[in-house]
């Protein structure tokens, strides 16, 4: 066992330990999944929940509102069921299938320019909390597909030409589709996320199209969490959740993620999009994920791609 992965299992958080064992050792036990319900990062994002399902505040708001809440709670591996969870899930799902926000989507030059992201998000997490049968989880699904671009992403530029698509606003929608498409089968879902991979692929999932040349180089920094922000090891965990890690065309993005690897088999974020709970300068978080030394969740995500792509 590798000193990182023995660091990941001896974590504060029930669920970096039960997904360290699970995805990166192959030990399940199912179990001690209920345990995750009861880890300090989890109870603190549950914590004030209301009777509505949210907490007090608009569900988008940056980074405390339910929606980046139920996010956050999913990627730490909060088994599905749990009526907070629902509570919450069904606050996302009447935002965003709201006629309120609905409204706000429009078509330019026959394309959809709507923040996809939103959805996205939402959708995976709805699914991995059990509400993926919902009528309302399906209408986030199929408008996911609807509004998808001809390359296969998506764009909330109301003034894009229509030639590209936006990596920020297509790696959130390309997971939902898979949860979805996992937790019912639906095979017109999967056929839309395996057009956002081919996306990614087709750009070595950081660089042009046309040459080496990278689209962004604030991509080749790596944070956590991401929120809507792409980078590297966004692209890459995507892909592995599609199952596309170990084409060719991720070598050059694995190899930079390799490269940062730190002397002790841990990472370290290059950057923050958010600030510590106390913060009165920027979007503060609900829980502290770390902003000196090497990052769990990170360390997690990043293990578990090179492992996807048979370099673990």
């Amino acid at each position: 066992m590798s000193p990182a992965v023995a660091w990941l299992l001896e974590s504060a958080e029930p669920g970096i330990r039960y997904q360290a064992r699970r995805d990166l050792l192959g030990v399940d036990e199912p179990a001690a999944q209920s345990s995750i319900l009861n880890g300090p990062m989890v109870r603190a994002l549950l914590a004030g929940q209301e009777a509505d399902g949210g907490f007090g505040r608009n569900p988008y708001q940056k980074w405390t509102g339910v929606h980046w809440r139920l996010v956050s709670l999913v990627e730490l591996g909060v088994p599905p069921g749990d009526p907070r969870l629902l509570a919450a899930g069904d606050r996302v799902l009447r935002w965003l299938t709201g006629p309120a926000h609905r409204r706000t989507i429009r078509a330019v030059n026959g394309l959809t320019r709507v923040c996809a992201s939103m959805e996205g998000n939402a959708l995976a997490a709805c699914c991995r909390i059990g509400l993926a049968e919902d009528p309302r989880t399906e209408l986030l699904a199929r408008s996911l597909v609807e509004w998808q671009w001809p390359d296969g992403g998506w764009n909330c530029d109301r003034n894009a030409s229509g030639r590209r698509s936006s990596f920020h606003e297509s790696h959130a929608p390309a997971w939902g589709l898979y949860e979805y498409w996992r937790a019912t089968g639906a095979d017109w879902a999967r056929s839309a996320f395996e057009r956002t991979a081919e996306l990614f692929l087709s750009h070595r999932v950081f660089r042009t199209s046309t040459g080496d040349d990278v689209i962004n180089r604030r991509w080749l920094a790596l944070r956590y969490p991401p929120y809507w922000h792409y980078d590297v090891l966004q692209g890459l965990v995507v892909l592995a959740r599609l199952g596309h890690a170990g084409d060719p065309r991720c070598a050059d993005a694995l190899d930079i993620l390799e490269e940062r690897r730190q002397p002790d088999g841990r990472w370290q974020p290059s950057g923050y999009w958010w600030r510590g709970p106390e913060s009165t300068s920027g979007p503060p978080e609900v829980v502290d994920w770390g902003r000196s030394g090497p990052s769990e969740m990170m360390t997690l995500n990043a293990l578990r791609v090179l492992k996807a792509a048979g370099r673990g």
